[in-house]
């Protein structure tokens, strides 16, 4: 499986904060056998997020894009936004699943705008701005991923 890491964060555009998020999800996709295929830092801006999520989904070179940061209640918050103005069609059940997961233990995690979606073969899918709560997401991720893939690849699977 080939994953795109897109981190959305003003300081870690400019390089004035680790990208700890996206380290996770790197060791995460290592850890697994997948690829990470791309990998990058934009701000809290609509356009450049969408125009990333656009560019890695149109050009065939990864099957997930994992987002992370960007996904609470303040103003430079929009990357839900931007999913939802490049995503063909939402995959509401995957947002909601990261949520209810991590509830329980996290009851902030309603907070959550986070989106899931697909666009082309692409599915993508917003994940917190914490490392904690990128844990959270990809143990649940673990149980969806390869069957989402398999089922917008064509792959023929068992139901």
């Amino acid at each position: 499986m080939r994953i795109g890491i897109l981190t959305i964060s003003d300081l870690g555009a400019i390089g004035e904060r680790a990208d700890t998020s996206g380290d996770a999800i790197l060791e995460w996709a290592g850890a697994r056998g997948y690829e990470v295929a791309v990998r990058s830092v934009v701000p809290d801006e609509t356009d450049r997020i969408a125009a990333k999520l656009t560019r890695w989904a149109d050009s065939g070179e990864v099957d997930v894009i994992l987002t992370t940061g960007g996904t609470g209640l303040t103003e430079r918050d929009v990357t839900p936004e931007a999913t939802q103005a490049v995503v063909d069609r939402l995959a509401p059940g995957i947002a909601e699943a990261l949520r209810g997961a991590a509830a329980p233990r996290f009851p902030r995690a309603w907070l959550s705008r986070g989106i899931a979606g697909t666009r082309g073969k692409t599915l993508i899918v917003n994940l917190p701005g914490s490392t904690g709560g990128v844990a959270d997401a990809l143990a649940v991720l673990d149980d969806l991923l390869e069957h989402a893939v398999d089922l917008l690849s064509g792959e023929r699977t068992e139901h």
